[in-house]
């Protein structure tokens, strides 16, 4: 006889297959997991629905970071590629961010492959109906604010995964709506079936869910575009890679080429004209969508006094002639779309392959996570990506990765893996999520980094790959290579500051030659380094005992000489911030019990329960006067705890 209730016993339950979920079910597998991934559809893993790229400014840093804590976007994207770009090479390191424009296709392809042959890890195209869960009688679990205890999942064809943890990787899928004009489509992005059940089974163990949006630009058949009236944008040469363990001669090869070209005031005007009709000014959109991100109709209703604005046209990939029309993302109706695009210098005679839309869905409320992106309430339930509250491919997939990590130290009863805002991008996207009431999809930027001197792209190996070896995801022949790399740095940039050159008639005629101020008397190799005009490669010539060195390790010799005042004075900003962040909160104060602390932050430190001290002065409607009759109220409680003993 069949039993009629199938029932699977597992490890980690990851509902969701898209940049967060493949991070974080390869990271629970890889760490010894038994793990199965849920997904809608096993043909669009990683799936791009919005632009094909990777990196990007701030992104560039999550990617890299995510690579050197044993993730593997970096891998993938360093293999698929068709465009790779460093921007913003005309400032400082602190915001050089690599960008590269993928195969949409392709990348999908990479992914599962990667997905399909690791083990302990398991693709199921199913759509994940309910969470399971019992109540909390655990009192130390109670102590620590738990109600109730993940047991697992249940699909929509009945049968049951027992799991000790699941992470919710849900994208814009749950009950979500595309929206072109007057047209709705119940669905999730690009046509693929929508989560209709999850979000009550959420709801139903007390979850708080609200509704954003986003939205995406149409496609073009790329033989309808005229690109002679467009700039063409090249790649980079040499190619940079994103993975730290990528051969930089893997990915030197030829690269497809994408165009620019800008709106006008026709354009504008079609927009203006037909403004009633876009479903998010008549009303129809419910939820808030993205200031960073925004929509051609929101561009040119903000930004009346602008002219034009940039439209680049990017490729999916080598197997289609689709065109991406990157900054004209919209929600108007067909019509108005096909009249609006067609007023682009190269887009007169276009046609639209897939309509430009926007799409709807359920997310988390903020104040709901634990810096782990574990959900308070529920033992066992964590969660990550844009159900966050995040937008992005490279913010989902580094919460994956962070959620993945964690969920397997919670199972293996090991320390979880903290990240603060000192050490990388990834801790201040989860500090942000977690402190903050974000009130639109989060995007990350450099400016939201504090020490981004410190957060460079170029020295995320050197910041977090030591915590990918303590987890498990890093190997030790790779530490290794990274502890020989600081080795060599630390050597060079100490022999720099210790050989001198003299003001000789050979250094003097060196520093004609190469434009520089002559030298009045002796000087270290170091401090001519530090001359804008100078470098670590064009003072070879007078540096006679320079042995040969990688070119990492001579990229952060040159950033650790020249910045060094600027780094010294941020690792003095770290000291601070570090202290407050070692002023722990008990999980159990009552902040009723604090007396002369406002109403207001009364109320937000109630909901968002912070850590620390550090935490709390980053919550939204908590000033500085309110942080101090904190602390003054912990020194209070841990004198009176030390006067009992």
């Amino acid at each position: 006889m069949i039993d009629t209730c199938l029932k699977e016993t597992i490890d980690v339950a990851v509902i969701g297959a898209g940049h967060a979920g493949c991070e974080a079910a390869l990271a629970c597998a890889r760490l010894g997991l038994s793990t199965v991934v849920f997904t809608m559809s096993a043909d669009n893993i990683a799936f791009m629905p919005c632009n094909p790229h990777i990196g990007g400014s701030s992104k560039g840093h999550l990617v890299r970071e995510i690579d050197a804590l044993g993730g593997e976007m970096g891998k993938v994207i360093d293999k698929t590629f068709l465009q790779s770009k460093m921007l913003n090479t005309s400032k400082g390191p602190a915001v050089h961010s690599l960008r590269c424009q993928a195969d949409k296709m392709e990348y999908s392809k990479a992914m599962r492959r990667v997905l399909e042959n690791q083990e302990n890890l398991f693709i199921k195209q199913a759509e994940v109906s309910e969470i399971l869960f019992e109540d909390v009688t655990d009192e130390s679990l109670r102590h620590k604010g738990y109600k109730k205890r993940i047991t697992g999942v249940k699909i929509f064809s009945g049968m049951i995964y027992e799991a000790k943890a699941v992470i919710l990787c849900t994208g814009t899928y749950l009950k979500s709506r595309c929206l072109t004009g007057e047209a709705i489509t119940y669905s999730g992005p690009n046509g693929l079936l929508p989560s209709n059940y999850l979000s009550e089974s959420l709801l139903k163990a007390g979850i708080e869910l609200r509704r954003f949006k986003t939205g995406t630009p149409a496609r073009m058949d790329g033989n309808t575009i005229d690109y002679s009236k467009m700039s063409e944008q090249f790649g980079d040469s040499p190619v940079i890679p994103f993975s730290f363990d990528t051969d930089p001669e893997d990915v030197q090869k030829p690269q497809v080429s994408c165009w620019l070209t800008y709106t006008n005031e026709k354009t504008h005007e079609i927009i203006r004209k037909n403004i009633d009709r876009s479903p998010i000014y008549a009303g129809i959109i419910e939820g808030i969508g993205p200031r960073y991100c925004p929509s051609i109709e929101d561009k040119v209703v903000k930004f009346p006094d602008h002219d034009r604005h940039q439209v680049f046209v990017e490729p999916e990939g080598t197997y289609t002639n689709e065109m991406y029309i990157d900054g004209m993302s919209s929600s108007l109706p067909e019509d108005v779309q096909l009249a609006m695009y067609r007023t682009v210098p190269g887009l007169e005679n276009c046609r639209i392959v897939k309509n430009a839309y926007a799409i709807e869905y359920d997310c988390l409320c903020p104040g709901q996570l634990h810096p782990t992106l574990e959900i308070k309430d529920i033992r066992g339930l964590f969660s990550a990506g844009q159900f966050n509250g995040s937008s992005g491919y490279e913010e989902a997939a580094a919460q994956g990765l962070y959620a993945g990590i964690n969920a397997a130290m919670q199972i293996q009863h090991r320390d979880y893996l903290t990240i603060d805002r000192s050490e990388g991008y990834i801790g201040v996207l989860v500090d942000d999520l977690v402190t903050k009431e974000n009130l639109e999809p989060y995007r990350m930027m450099t400016s939201r980094a504090e020490y981004r001197l410190l957060l460079r792209q170029d020295n995320a190996d050197i910041r977090l790959r030591h915590k990918g070896h303590d987890v498990g995801l890093i190997d030790d022949e790779r530490n290794e290579k990274l502890l020989i790399k600081e080795k060599l740095i630390e050597e060079e940039v100490t022999r720099l500051k210790n050989t001198t050159v003299g003001a000789n008639s050979n250094i003097q005629k060196f520093m004609e030659k190469i434009g520089s101020t002559p030298l009045k008397t002796a000087t270290s190799l170091a401090e001519l380094i530090c001359r804008p005009e100078l470098n670590y490669d064009n003072i070879a010539e007078i540096d006679n005992e320079r042995k040969p060195l990688p070119a990492d390790v001579i990229e952060q010799v040159e950033i650790t000489i020249r910045y060094e005042g600027y780094i010294n004075r941020q690792h003095r900003q770290v000291e601070q911030f570090k202290k407050l962040e070692k002023k722990l909160i008990p999980d159990d104060i009552d902040y009723n019990d604090v007396g002369s602390l406002r109403l207001e932050a009364r109320q937000k430190l109630e909901k968002f329960r912070p850590a620390n001290i550090g935490q709390a002065s980053r919550i939204g409607g908590v000033n500085p006067a309110d942080i101090s009759v904190l602390l003054i109220y912990l020194d209070t409680i841990n004198r009176s705890s030390s006067d009992e003993k």
